[in-house]
């Protein structure tokens, strides 16, 4: 987990410079015609960090997990993160993640194979939740413009 733990931290120190010269007017606009802005890609990925954070700790007191689905866009318009500061977003984000990657580096190896269900899909273990957000929070940092080509 700590290796996991490290490319979050780098995926974060990349990309945090990157958002932070995004403008608020550029933060606002479709990244794709009829599609969701900056901010409301940010605020999705809060959302992932939150319950993923849930999910890995609660994963580890468990013997399985059993975790409700998530409902983005009910979420993204609820929390009305379209109207929230960028430079907030970006910095809840960055540190947030910072602190996610703290807590994976103390998820035990032996809870990497713990049972967890996200709504109503098969199990998966933790050891793949954890890689899978990372994978999540790449393809979204590429939709910003953000990801570290490395």
């Amino acid at each position: 987990m700590r290796e996991l733990s490290e490319k979050l931290l780098s995926l974060v120190e990349a990309a945090e410079p990157r958002l932070r010269q995004i403008s608020e007017r550029g933060s606002i606009q479709p990244i794709l015609p009829g599609g969701w802005s900056r901010k409301q890609v940010i605020g999705h990925l809060i959302d992932s960090t939150s319950n993923n954070h849930q999910r890995f700790v609660r994963a580890v007191l468990q013997t399985s997990l059993d975790f409700p689905s998530y409902d983005q866009s009910g979420s993204v318009r609820v929390q009305a993160v379209q109207g929230a500061d960028w430079k907030l977003l970006v910095s809840l984000w960055a540190a947030y993640n910072r602190y996610l990657a703290h807590v994976i580096a103390q998820l035990p190896a032996s809870k990497s194979k713990t049972a967890c269900r996200i709504g109503s899909s098969d199990a998966v273990t933790l050891e793949f939740l954890v890689t899978d957000y990372l994978t999540h929070l790449v393809h979204h940092l590429s939709q910003l413009g953000a990801a570290d080509p490395n």
